[in-house]
Formats: structure tokens, C-alpha cells, sequence
């Protein structure tokens, strides 16, 4: 059932509201999200790693030609910094995609998980205390499985020595 046209649009300025970069969606972001995309997939291969070693390389052997001067250092100094500066937020796109494609797909498996505790849907929007009892409370889970499976391997033994 559609909502209502005007329930939507307030829906959607609270959404702007609450979210200040969301009234930017796009056409800018999805050129972004395909660059960042794209970017990554370019520098994540090794020609890149040995593109960016052969451009240092170069750079080095024209210390000479140059007298190493400050200009010449200056060279290699601005370039690797505005590089460095660039791919920070590209790779931070990237990251927070992945992150969040990773979030939805294990909210669908726990929800669609019966045994599973649909409370765990909403982790990420804890506090650091709420997750730090939650770890606790999986900590002693896994101690209490460690030794119930211990348990087990030694009345298994015992049952396998008898047998002999």
C-alpha cells in the first residue's frame, strides 16, 4: 500500500533533515559511487603497484639531471600527497559501500535465521557499552561451548578406552 503523497514528502525532508549529504543524491553520487568503484578497481591491481614503483624509479634517476634540488624533490612530495589525499575518500567510499552491503546481507541471515535474535538486526546503532555486554554475553557463550564440547571428548574417550 503506497502512503499517502503528502506523508512522503515529509517522510522524505525528515530523511533530508537527518541526513545532510542525502539531498546531494544523484546524479553526482552515482557518478562518484562509479568512479570510486572504478578507481579501486584500477589501483587495487598489481600494474598499479609497479606503474607507481616505476614513476618513483624515473623520478629518482632524474635526481641527477636536476641536481637534486628542491624543485625536483618538491616534485615527488606534491604529486604523492595530492594522490594520497584523493584516495583517502575514494577508498573511504568504497570501504563504506562494502561495509554496508556486508551489514544488509547478515541482517537478511539473521532474520531469516528463526533461532536467531532479530535484536542483533540493529548492532551497528549501539553503543560502545550496549557491544561490549554483547561481546561479553558471546564470550561466555563460546567459553560454555568450549567446555561442553570438552566435556564431550572426554566421556567419548572414556566410552572408546572401555571398549578396548
Amino acid at each position: 500500500m503506497r502512503e499517502p503523497r503528502c506523508v512522503a514528502r515529509w517522510s522524505r525532508w525528515r530523511i533530508a533533515d537527518a541526513d545532510p549529504f542525502h539531498r546531494y543524491n544523484g546524479r553526482m553520487d552515482r557518478w562518484f559511487r562509479k568512479f570510486a568503484q572504478a578507481t579501486a578497481e584500477v589501483v587495487g591491481h598489481s600494474r598499479a603497484f609497479f606503474f607507481a614503483a616505476f614513476v618513483v624509479a624515473v623520478w629518482g634517476l632524474t635526481g641527477p639531471i636536476f641536481h637534486f634540488s628542491d624543485t625536483w624533490q618538491l616534485v615527488i612530495n606534491t604529486g604523492t600527497t595530492i594522490v594520497t589525499f584523493l584516495m583517502v575518500f575514494l577508498i573511504q567510499n568504497t570501504q563504506n559501500r562494502d561495509a554496508h552491503a556486508v551489514h544488509l546481507k547478515l541482517d537478511e541471515l539473521i532474520r531469516a535465521n528463526k533461532g536467531a535474535r532479530n535484536a542483533l538486526l540493529g548492532l551497528e546503532a549501539m553503543s560502545d557499552e550496549e557491544l561490549a555486554r554483547l561481546q561479553f554475553e558471546f564470550e561466555q557463550l563460546r567459553d560454555e561451548v568450549a567446555q561442553h564440547r570438552a566435556r564431550s571428548a572426554g566421556a567419548e574417550a572414556t566410552a572408546h578406552a572401555g571398549k578396548r
